[in-house]
């Protein structure tokens, strides 16, 4: 169909599109370069600068909604959970740790620091990939020069087999006025390479307290699982074999998943009246824009989901079986449920 119809998709700026590339390529899309603007699809790394989201046709699609920064940058997201929480009561938005902009909020960061003490987890405003994230004790040790958010850190974090691991979560979202959300099935759980311990001692390595793949696949202890269809072998594993660990030990799935999704509705909420409002002025057809984010959730022991970031473009590198699984059916459901249309664009 792709041949027949002379579609075509455009690539720019991210290190992980062959993954995109093959797909389209492989149902007859061609790709076009990237000053080209008779494509179909425009998949971008990076968030799209406004004329080219006023410059979109009626058939065009770009993988981003304006201002859509609003919900993966970290002082963002937390400025707007905030905001909602003042509205609507803290306990309905209880779901982001207590946490501090740094320098402007310094003060009410170190009140807090008085009251519940250490440790803390400093991060970039700004980054993604678990680049320049560290852990502190306390309030001395975090940097004034540039703006970083600083949380409480979730010390009593679930641990399968003595590790700490976190979720990866791919949620779409089609449109934000009205609000349509999806989360797709599968996911990604990452594991830390190290044993977790919450002695003092331990908060300069991350490989104990951080979750990232980009950090603790350089670790000597880290284990790539060669075949996906096993779920208890590697720092990486699907999440549906995380899912039936957990029933093994008991606990409610149902309901972690039930406050899970919970968690990634409201975030959206958040983000949605700067991202309508930038809809309006911007994009000219109500369909142009879809987005696939990257929901990072840690589960403590209490099976209470926190959400540590959301991000924008997440990665669809491969690097393992599972990987491919995942993210190749992830990316085929998304194009599906997005739809391309059958518009001969030249």
């Amino acid at each position: 169909v792709g041949k027949a119809l002379n579609l075509t998709f455009r690539t720019s700026q991210s290190d992980t599109t062959w993954l995109v590339s093959a797909l389209l390529s492989s149902h007859g899309l061609t790709e076009v370069s990237a000053t080209n603007n008779d494509f179909n699809l425009l998949w971008t790394g990076s968030h799209p600068r406004p004329h080219t989201f006023s410059s979109l046709r009626s058939y065009q699609r770009v993988n981003h909604f304006p201002r859509s920064y609003e919900l993966t940058r970290k002082d963002r997201l937390y400025k707007n959970v905030a905001r909602l929480q003042h509205c609507h009561g803290s306990k309905h938005f209880d779901f982001l740790p207590p946490s501090f902009i740094m320098p402007n909020e310094y003060r009410d960061f170190w009140s807090a620091h008085h009251r519940l003490h250490g440790p803390w987890i400093v991060k970039p405003v700004a980054s993604s990939r678990g680049r320049g994230i560290y852990l502190v004790s306390k309030p001395e040790e975090v940097p004034m020069e540039e703006p970083v958010l600083v949380s409480k850190y979730i010390a009593n974090p679930l641990l399968v087999d003595g590790h700490k691991c976190d979720l990866r979560l791919y949620v779409a979202v089609t449109s934000y006025d009205p609000l349509v959300i999806y989360l797709y099935r599968h996911g990604i759980v990452r594991f830390a390479a190290v044993k977790y311990t919450a002695d003092q001692s331990s908060l300069d390595n991350p490989c104990i307290h951080l979750c990232n793949y980009s950090i603790n696949k350089y670790h000597a202890d880290f284990v790539v699982s060669e075949d996906p269809s096993v779920e208890d072998v590697g720092h990486k594993r699907s999440l549906t074999g995380f899912l039936k660990y957990l029933r093994s030990q008991g606990k409610d799935v149902n309901r972690l998943m039930r406050r899970i999704e919970d968690v990634c509705i409201k975030a959206i909420m958040a983000a949605t009246p700067p991202v309508v409002a930038a809809c309006k002025m911007f994009v000219p057809n109500r369909n142009n824009c879809f987005e696939l984010y990257g929901f990072d959730i840690l589960v403590d022991s209490d099976l209470k989901p926190w959400l540590l970031e959301v991000n924008l473009s997440p990665s669809l590198g491969c690097d393992s079986p599972l990987d491919l699984r995942v993210k190749s059916a992830m990316l085929s459901d998304l194009l599906t449920l997005v739809g391309i249309p059958a518009v001969d664009p030249a």
